[in-house]
């Protein structure tokens, strides 16, 4: 793959080209990367639509065919399901922990073992989240423990 960065002159806008035979999964994540580094996520409640920064969320849970995202102080309900979200978030600070929900990386205060191989995982707000089995080796994995 070729890689070439042009300097632009004040004024000019930025502008991203790709040019493939083919569009794979890795330049499909690529794109949505870029995309999403400026955007706010859409989210909902009672009726009112609100634009979330993704640092604010510290998790996101489906439950009865329905996403929420948890932040400091409210709940939003997300039109996306769970594994379109995880295509669209930052990568390097999101990650599956179980079936039903993903987590923010840098809202975890503490980690401790549970029951069966899963990990509880205490956030700043004071919420603790389940890391289920599946999923607890990729959580030390992008950790790094």
């Amino acid at each position: 793959m070729k890689v070439t960065i042009i300097d632009i002159g004040p004024g000019d806008e930025e502008e991203i080209i790709i040019k493939c035979s083919h569009l794979n999964d890795d330049m499909v994540k690529l794109i949505n990367r870029f995309k999403q580094e400026n955007n706010k996520l859409t989210v909902y409640r009672e009726g009112d639509i609100f634009f979330v920064e993704p640092e604010e969320i510290f998790y996101f849970e489906s439950v009865d065919q329905k996403v929420f995202a948890y932040c400091e102080e409210a709940v939003y309900e997300v039109k996306s399901k769970l594994y379109e979200l995880m295509e669209e978030l930052p990568e390097r600070d999101f990650i599956r922990s179980s079936k039903s929900s993903i987590l923010n990386l840098n809202k975890i205060k503490s980690l401790s073992p549970a029951f069966g191989g899963r990990y509880e995982a205490l956030l700043k707000n004071g919420e603790k989240v389940i890391i289920s089995r599946q999923y607890a080796g990729l959580l030390k994995e992008k950790l790094g423990v």
